[in-house]
């Protein structure tokens, strides 16, 4: 039986910046989807640190335990389902102008959030991405 702590310990050895847990990177995931639905508000770089959380909690599957990934996976795929709405499939042209796009099995690099605004906007505007403008009037 492999603990949360456990995985995140051995995730740190192999270059992650701190051993995280899964409850705590399902945190970030919820932070940062509910960020996205009511509109990001920093700049792309900050966006693809952000985004890296989803990437953690995928490496973390298949180390932890049967148990704690049944308990978890519901909420996941729930926050999962919220990304995807809030936002667009690209499929990473976007953001791959600012970062390069890992595998494609990590399906949320390949996304972009469908109200741009502030610097993410911007950014992403730049790079070519459609979006809803929350305050069209803005300059």
């Amino acid at each position: 039986m492999v603990t949360e702590a456990e995985v995140g310990e051995l995730l740190h050895r192999r270059g992650w910046r701190t051993a995280f847990t899964a409850t705590g990177m399902v945190a970030e995931w919820a932070a940062l989807v509910g960020a996205i639905e009511r509109g990001y508000g920093h700049d792309i770089y900050e966006y693809t640190n952000d985004l890296y959380c989803r990437n953690w909690l995928h490496e973390a599957w298949i180390l932890l335990d049967d148990h704690i990934v049944q308990l978890l996976t519901p909420q996941i795929r729930a926050l999962d389902d919220r990304y995807r709405a809030a936002t667009f499939d690209d499929d990473g042209q976007a953001l791959d102008r600012f970062h390069r796009l890992p595998g494609p099995d990590l399906w949320w690099w390949r996304r972009h959030p469908r109200i741009l605004t502030g610097d993410l906007g911007r950014s992403l505007r730049s790079a070519g991405a459609v979006g809803i403008d929350p305050d069209p009037g803005a300059v």
